[in-house]
C-alpha cells in the first residue's frame, strides 16, 4: 500500500463536461499559483476538445494557454489527452503531422500525455507512443473501457500486455461513460494490477453515481492515481470531487497527503466561476443530475439522449426500445466497437436507421461503412466477410493500419496555410481544424493591428464566454 496520487481535472475534462469546455485561460490564472502550491501528481489542462473550443468559440490560441498555465505552474506537471492518429482532430493524420504534434506539445509544455484509440487499436498509438518516448514525456495509454461480452478482464489484460510492450510509462483505465461499477472496478484493477509492471490509474465520471465507490474500490485493489475535479465542477457528468477523495483518504495506508485547507481555498474561487456559469447558462442544472440510463441499457448516457432525439425528429419516439434492442445486435455485426465517440454515435445512428426503415442495412451511413470498411482501424472482434460483403459491396476493406495508407502532409498543410502563420504550431492548428482556425488567425491578425473592435464585441454576443 502507498498514498495515493491525484490527477486533478478541473481545468480540462471538468469544464469540457459541463459547460463544453467554454472555460477561457482568463478565468484560470488568478488560481493558477495557488493550485501550484498543492503538489498533485499532475494537472490535466489541455488536449481533448480544449483545442477546438478554444479557436471555435473563445478567440482563444490553445498554444499560448499552454504556455500561460505553464508560465503560472512551473513546477506541476501538466497532462493532455491525445486521441492517437487522431490527434485532437476528426480524422487520422499522417505520421509525420502526429511526431511535430507530439513534439511541440511538449516543448509548450506537457509532461504527460495520456494517449487512447477509440477502437482499443493499439497500431493507432504507435506513432503517438514512440513519438512521446523520444522527446522525454511520461507517455500514458488510457484503455477504452466498454461493456459487452467480449469485453472480459482477459481482454483488457491482454490489451494491457500489448501497451505495456509498447514502451507505455503507466496505464489508465478510462471510463469515460460511467460504466464501471465498484465491485466490478476492484475486479478490473486486480487484473490488471497483476499483470503489468507499470502504474494503474483511474478515469471515470459521476454520471450513474458511482464514482466516489469506484474510485475506493479501485484504490484498496491498488491503483496508484485518480482522476479528481475540485467540487464545484464535479459529480453529474464530470468526476469525484478532489477534496472528499482526499478526505476520505486521510488518515490511512492511501492518504494522498495533499492539504484541504488549501484546497478549500481554491474551492471558493472555482465556487464563484460556478456561479457564474450557472448564471449564464453554460451550466445547465440537468447536467449535475445522476442518470443511471448508462448502467440499464449499457449505452452511455450521452449516446442515449441523441437516440431519442434522432427518433422524435422522425416522428418515431414509441420505437426508442426497439432501438435499444438493436444497438447491441448493430454493435455484433459490426465488430463489437466500444461505445465511445465516436463509435457510439455511429453505431447508434445505424440503429435508428434499421428500425425506422423497417429494414436492417437497408439504409447505410457513411460513417458506419467507414467502420466496417476499416477507415477507423481494427475492431475488437474480426467483421464477418459476408457481412462485410453486404456493406461495402465491391469496395475493398482496408486491413492495415489506416494511417499506413496517408502519405507525409506536413510540407503541403504549411502551404495551404502559409499566409497565416505566426508561429510554428499554427500548422498544427490548421491542420486540425481548417476554416475554423484560419477564422481565428484572421481574429488573431486583426486584433494585433487593432481594426477589430466591433467584430470582437459581436463574436461575445453570438459566443459569450
Amino acid at each position: 500500500m502507498s498514498k495515493v496520487k491525484i490527477t486533478e481535472t478541473v481545468l480540462r475534462d471538468a469544464h469540457q463536461s459541463l459547460l463544453a469546455t467554454r472555460m477561457p485561460v482568463e478565468d484560470m490564472i488568478p488560481i493558477l499559483p495557488k493550485m501550484e502550491q498543492v503538489g498533485y501528481h499532475s494537472v490535466e489542462c489541455w488536449g481533448g476538445a480544449t483545442f477546438d473550443a478554444c479557436l471555435r468559440f473563445l478567440n482563444e490560441d490553445p498554444w499560448e494557454r499552454l504556455r500561460i498555465i505553464k508560465k503560472h505552474m512551473p513546477n506541476t506537471k501538466l497532462q493532455m489527452l491525445f486521441r492517437g492518429q487522431n490527434m485532437l482532430g476528426y480524422r487520422h493524420y499522417a505520421d509525420d503531422v502526429v511526431e511535430y504534434f507530439v513534439q511541440k506539445s511538449i516543448s509548450n509544455g506537457i509532461e504527460i500525455i495520456r494517449i487512447f484509440d477509440a477502437l482499443n487499436d493499439i497500431r493507432n498509438l504507435k506513432t503517438a507512443i514512440s513519438s512521446a518516448k523520444k522527446e522525454g514525456a511520461h507517455t500514458q495509454v488510457a484503455i477504452s473501457y466498454t461493456l459487452g461480452e467480449v469485453f472480459t478482464n482477459e481482454y483488457y489484460i491482454n490489451y494491457a500486455k500489448q501497451v505495456e510492450a509498447e514502451g507505455a510509462d503507466s496505464i489508465c483505465i478510462k471510463d469515460m461513460a460511467a460504466l464501471l461499477t465498484p465491485y466490478k472496478t476492484e475486479e478490473l484493477v486486480k487484473a490488471l494490477k497483476s499483470s503489468v509492471k507499470i502504474p494503474v490509474q483511474l478515469h471515470t465520471h459521476y454520471t450513474s453515481g458511482l464514482a466516489s465507490m469506484c474510485m475506493i474500490k479501485g484504490i484498496e485493489a491498488g491503483v496508484d492515481i485518480i482522476d479528481t475535479a475540485m467540487s464545484p465542477l464535479a459529480l453529474g457528468t464530470s468526476h469525484a470531487p478532489t477534496e472528499s477523495m482526499v478526505a476520505a483518504l486521510q488518515g490511512t495506508p492511501y492518504d494522498t497527503g495533499l492539504d484541504l485547507v488549501l484546497l478549500n481555498e481554491i474551492r471558493a474561487y472555482f465556487m464563484d466561476l460556478r456561479k457564474k456559469y450557472i448564471d449564464s447558462g453554460l451550466i445547465d442544472p440537468q447536467m449535475l443530475a445522476v442518470d443511471t440510463n448508462a448502467l440499464l441499457y449499457q449505452v452511455p448516457g450521452g449516446m442515449l439522449s441523441n437516440l431519442l432525439s434522432q427518433l422524435k425528429q422522425a416522428g418515431k419516439a414509441d420505437k426508442l426500445v426497439d432501438v435499444l434492442e438493436e444497438v447491441p445486435r448493430v454493435r455484433k455485426d459490426s465488430g463489437y466497437p466500444p461505445l465511445v465517440t465516436p463509435t457510439s454515435q455511429i453505431v447508434g445512428t445505424q440503429a435508428v436507421f434499421n428500425i425506422i426503415m423497417g429494414e436492417r442495412y437497408k439504409t447505410v451511413t457513411k460513417e458506419f461503412k467507414g467502420v466496417v470498411k476499416g477507415d477507423y482501424g481494427k475492431t475488437p472482434v474480426a467483421i464477418d466477410p459476408a457481412f462485410r460483403k453486404k456493406i461495402l459491396g465491391n469496395e475493398k476493406a482496408i486491413d492495415c493500419r489506416p494511417a499506413d495508407l496517408l502519405k507525409p502532409e506536413l510540407n503541403k498543410l504549411r502551404d495551404e496555410c502559409a499566409e497565416w502563420i505566426e508561429q510554428e504550431e499554427d500548422v498544427l492548428s490548421y491542420a486540425q481544424f481548417g476554416q475554423v482556425a484560419v477564422k481565428f488567425f484572421e481574429h488573431r491578425r486583426n486584433r494585433k493591428y487593432g481594426i477589430d473592435g466591433a467584430h470582437a464585441d459581436m463574436e461575445k454576443q453570438i459566443h459569450p464566454v
